[in-house]
């Protein structure tokens, strides 16, 4: 038998009263059908949440992620500015290796031999020092997983390991450098007075008329050695030392004229020729690049040009081999 329920309804004193008779079955339905209702509610409050939830981890991941992208620039950037170092400090290592080659197997002291340009004279001297050429080190900048140089969201993944570890061997080349550099430091400070005697420079402006080689003399056109440089320049042009040192004779030399010979230490002596006048007497301490004398005709010449020698102990032998400039 159906259980059911009155609910009376009593408005004021003068209304009626009314009745509401429910039956037990519909409060039943009635309530399962309100906890539906309020299960649903809770879902989608907590479905509602959820997202929300989800949208500002998704919004701090966007911010991460834009922040590490960030951040891989700046290390390509660094990576790239060591790279430049590390290339700076190569070249700067092979010009100073070309500058110090004094281990000549003949004279010991040679800075190695500079070709000559094919062709006839040769303009010298020009004043202006000329960049040596220098190996640089191949290092390639670091690439990401697309292959394109820019961060990608795959790179910032795979991509840490592989730029750390170029970064590791980028520090040990670095480090090797570094070691070679304050090598050649050291060495620089030990031989300092050595490359200073070095006539690594042009003595004069001009054009090398007669090579250090076998020639025909032009006065007997005997074949014989010509033991030095001959260079054309006007008369009255300025001479310079080519190296610092001590002027220990200052005179005429028959068929040379007046001459002057420069005693650079270390078995190092250099000689003028033909000159027009002397700025320097016997005894003077000589800088490289300071006036010594003027070209000029003096003694068997066929015009204004000087006659430059080098001679280690007491030997002829190439200025070209110790002249670091075109």
């Amino acid at each position: 038998m159906d259980r059911s329920y009155t609910i009376l309804l009593v408005p004021d004193a003068d209304a009626k009263v009314k009745k509401v008779r429910l039956e037990h079955r519909t409060l039943v339905r009635g309530a399962i059908c309100l906890g539906v209702v309020l299960v649903g509610l809770t879902a989608m409050a907590a479905h509602y949440f959820s997202v929300v939830g989800r949208v500002a981890e998704n919004a701090l991941i966007r911010a991460e992620n834009l922040e590490l992208q960030n951040r891989w620039r700046e290390a390509e950037q660094k990576f790239a500015h060591i790279n430049d170092e590390l290339d700076r400090v190569k070249r700067l290592n092979a010009n100073l290796r070309h500058i110090t080659r004094l281990n000549d197997p003949e004279r010991k002291l040679a800075l190695g031999p500079i070709e000559r340009p094919r062709g006839g004279q040769e303009l010298v001297g020009g004043g202006a020092n000329t960049e040596m050429q220098a190996a640089a080190v191949a290092t390639e900048p670091p690439m990401f997983a697309d292959g394109t140089g820019k961060p990608t969201k795959v790179a910032a993944v795979d991509g840490d390991k592989d730029l750390l570890k170029q970064l590791d061997e980028l520090g040990k080349k670095v480090k090797a450098q570094e070691k070679e550099a304050r090598a050649l430091k050291s060495y620089f400070e030990d031989q300092q007075a050595l490359l200073a005697s070095a006539p690594s420079i042009w003595p004069v402006r001009g054009w090398v008329t007669s090579d250090f080689s076998v020639r025909l003399d032009p006065y007997t056109g005997e074949r014989v050695m010509h033991e030095g440089l001959d260079i054309a320049a006007g008369m009255g042009a300025k001479i310079r030392a080519p190296a610092d040192g001590t002027v220990v004779y200052s005179g005429a030399e028959g068929g040379y004229g007046r001459v002057i010979v420069i005693d650079h230490g270390y078995g190092l002596k250099t000689r003028y020729g033909h000159l027009a006048k002397s700025d320097v007497k016997v005894g003077d301490k000589i800088k490289r690049g300071q006036a010594i004398a003027q070209v000029g005709n003096s003694g068997r010449s066929t015009g204004p040009h000087l006659h430059y020698e080098v001679r280690v102990n007491g030997v002829a032998d190439n200025p070209r081999k110790f002249i670091l400039e075109e």
